[in-house]
């Protein structure tokens, strides 16, 4: 499999995929790859939408430049709590940045700001400490947390040392989950308003009416499952056991 850094070959492969609308996973087979590598030149340079070989290379060899004229020694990463690999940790977040934007997070940085916290112990992160994480402007980190603010997905509040500080809400999932039943009933209004106008019994009316009553019974659904789990997100999860940590009786049945 090869290594190292991507070439401008690889970059114009990578935009002949995004334009055929390939999977990342596919780009990456026919590039012998790990898909990582794929999804974070991506991400990095533009986005599936707005990616551009030649303005990626360029971007890279910037990039580059700028590390070895100002870090001529090789920084190493900073040391994580609970021994986590400073490697493996931003892999994974910029694999989570990617799912949130293609979640509805279509701005990459309210996207990071997101995965930021959602993966700091605490839940909170002052302005500064987002800064220093993400390596952006402090006007990069007040548009993103202005937005995700109006959009309740995060709150504020000062700290002893009169800190502005930012925190996910335990409720966050539960909040997301009621705003999308509320988005449904909207869609099953305007559907319904539609059986009225185009007249009932027409071919038109009658499909709004199906994809009503359709979204009706899912958005019911979903309010149903959120409520009933909404105490998951307060309690602190058990050891996961695994078959061959079942009794006996229990890793029967389930060889069985």
């Amino acid at each position: 499999m090869p290594g190292g850094r991507l070439t401008h070959r690889d970059r114009q492969q990578i935009a002949l995929g995004l334009a055929d609308s390939l999977p990342y996973a596919e780009i990456a087979r026919r590039l012998e790859r790990p898909t990582s590598t794929i999804t974070r030149e991506v991400m990095r340079n533009g986005g599936p939408t707005n990616y551009r070989a030649d303005l990626a290379h360029r971007a890279t060899e910037r990039r580059t430049h700028r590390r070895r004229t100002t870090a001529p020694q090789a920084a190493q990463p900073a040391a994580l709590p609970h021994g986590r690999d400073p490697e493996a940790v931003a892999e994974y977040e910029e694999q989570f940045t990617t799912v949130m934007m293609q979640s509805g997070l279509s701005n990459k940085m309210m996207a990071r700001v997101m995965v930021c916290l959602l993966t700091t112990d605490s839940g909170s992160l002052t302005a500064s400490e987002l800064v220093q994480r993400l390596q952006v402007s402090p006007a990069s980190i007040s548009k993103a947390i202005a937005f995700l603010e109006s959009q309740a997905l995060v709150r504020r509040e000062r700290d002893e040392k009169r800190r502005e500080r930012y925190i996910i809400d335990e409720s966050l999932w539960y909040q997301s989950m009621v705003a999308s039943v509320q988005a449904l009933t909207r869609q099953v209004d305007i559907s319904r308003q539609g059986v009225t106008v185009l007249g009932p019994g027409t071919p038109a009316a009658t499909r709004l009416e199906n994809v009503a009553r359709f979204l009706d019974f899912v958005g019911e659904s979903l309010a149903r499952a959120a409520e009933q789990a909404r105490e998951v997100l307060y309690t602190t999860p058990g050891p996961v056991i695994g078959v061959a940590d079942q009794p006996d009786h229990a890793r029967a049945q389930t060889e069985d």
